[in-house]
């Protein structure tokens, strides 16, 4: 890779020519790895070379870790991209990226690093991809810093359906810290282009499960937190959830390798849009601690009548920006995780979003999308 200045030398029809870098300085804003996945993402979506320097650089173990190099490793990889500076602790990287040639990956984090972080750099370009995709990843579903890989399934990418993009995926093995070792298999169908969405109304709640799995642990710490979320839930909001169950005992075919247990609550509204809320067992915390974790949470989302949880929010803010359209979300938690993303993508794209609210405080953003087509 030949680099003049802030010039990249890249080979195109007509020959070769020298295509500007787009620097992303990646202690803006939050200043974790959501930057990189998120620049990542839309470099190899748009087709644009990027720097990302300073990267993590406010978090305690700065530069990459090795769940971000299996982000930035997989997007490469099916993008046929040239990246230097993949290696744990790099603080920068240069990513050009080329044409989507990969339909069928494997990839393994390699530790307990999240899949639904990696899935989240993946998407978008899967999203605009020739074809269908099929992938098998494996590490860590369930990680204290990020969205369970349940809430992938029942929140994101059902609610994503809405724009048309269609995507599902199977959870064969969960994979808890410390050796991770869990296995999804992820199929993506891509679209023409997105619809927007409009998630600012709250029309009533059509339904509310709580979700609780464990394994290598005794029963009854599932029923443990379950009892515990729905307590709450049916003091405060009135509801009787549906309560689900996984519990393994270690000893199945697909157990996971590590003790762990987690709930996530799910409430469907009648419009058909998704949220949730979600806590994750540790040691030394009780049960009842992590079940009223959850339910605070999604009773506080209920009472502000925010359609849209704080990671959703998040999560589609990238998607909002490339739709054929008007899109606007409410959420009951603005975040700076939030913020961050919306003034990533402005660097990358033509739109401007109006943002409401402040960090902390219940909000939302607005945004003209460009249309992008695939």
């Amino acid at each position: 890779m030949l680099r003049v200045g802030n010039k990249l030398l890249s080979k195109g029809i007509n020959g070769f020519s020298m295509v500007e870098l787009l620097e992303i300085d990646g202690s803006m804003g939050e200043g974790g790895g959501q930057v990189l996945r998120t620049a990542v993402a839309l470099s190899a979506l748009l087709k644009k070379p990027i720097r990302v320097f300073n990267i993590r650089a406010k978090r305690s173990n700065p530069g990459l870790r090795p769940q971000h190099l299996a982000a930035v490793k997989a997007v490469a990889n099916i993008t046929g991209a040239r990246v230097e500076g993949l290696e744990v602790g790099s603080r920068q990287i240069f990513f050009n990226p080329g044409e989507i040639k990969s339909f069928d990956i494997e990839l393994d984090v390699g530790t307990a690093g999240s899949i639904s972080l990696v899935l989240q750099a993946m998407m978008p370009v899967l999203a605009f991809s020739p074809k269908e995709v099929k992938m098998i990843l494996k590490g860590g579903t369930d990680n204290p810093k990020a969205p369970p890989i349940d809430y992938v399934k029942e929140v994101l990418l059902k609610n994503l359906s809405r724009t048309g993009y269609s995507a599902d995926l199977k959870v064969e093995r969960r994979g808890f810290y410390p050796r991770g070792g869990g296995i999804v298999r992820f199929e993506s169908k891509p679209v023409e282009f997105l619809r927007p969405f409009n998630m600012t109304d709250f029309p009533g709640l059509k339904s509310v499960k709580i979700f609780v799995y464990s394994s290598k642990l005794p029963k009854h710490v599932a029923e443990r937190i379950a009892g515990s979320a729905m307590s709450h839930i049916r003091s405060r909001l009135g509801i009787e959830p549906v309560v689900e169950y996984e519990i393994m005992s270690g000893g199945e075919r697909n157990a996971p390798l590590d003790p762990g247990c987690g709930i996530l609550i799910i409430g469907v509204l009648e419009n058909g849009f998704a949220f949730a809320s979600s806590a994750l067992g540790e040691k030394g915390k009780p049960s009842e601690k992590v079940g009223s974790e959850a339910a605070s949470e999604f009773i506080r989302q209920v009472e502000h009548k925010a359609p849209a949880d704080k990671n959703l929010a998040d999560q589609l803010v990238v998607y909002a920006a490339l739709a054929d359209g008007v899109s606007s979300l409410r959420t009951h938690e603005l975040t700076l995780h939030t913020l961050t993303t919306i003034r990533l993508v402005e660097l990358f794209l033509p739109v401007k979003f109006e943002v409401e609210g402040g960090i902390g405080s219940p909000g939302g953003y607005r945004v003209v999308g460009i249309g992008f087509k695939r």
